[in-house]
């Protein structure tokens, strides 16, 4: 299994900006068969360091990785974000054991 977390700090993220991000959100889970899971949400860690919004995926390999990055839809969605990302952090993280 591969984990894909970016952590974010959002700028001017008012509630339309949100919609348009869950909806991104739900578009990447229903058209992207080779996801596991993606979510996005607000970070409840106390200990979040103003990194207060994520998104985890989840995949069966690096390579799936590799497709959602260069997606079309990845790519949209990170045209529409990019200005609202104040800071970010991101772990990717292969589990299989292998690497």
């Amino acid at each position: 299994m591969f984990f894909h977390v970016v952590m974010m700090r959002l700028a001017g993220a008012d509630e339309a900006c949100l919609a348009r991000i869950r909806y991104y959100e739900e578009r990447i889970r229903r058209e992207l068969p080779y996801m596991h899971d993606y979510r996005f949400g607000r970070n409840v860690a106390a200990r979040a360091k103003e990194f207060a919004w994520v998104v985890i995926g989840t995949f069966d390999s690096s390579a799936d990785h590799d497709r959602y990055q260069a997606s079309a839809l990845h790519q949209e969605m990170k045209a529409f974000m990019t200005p609202h990302i104040v800071d970010m952090v991101v772990c990717d993280f292969d589990a299989s054991g292998d690497k």
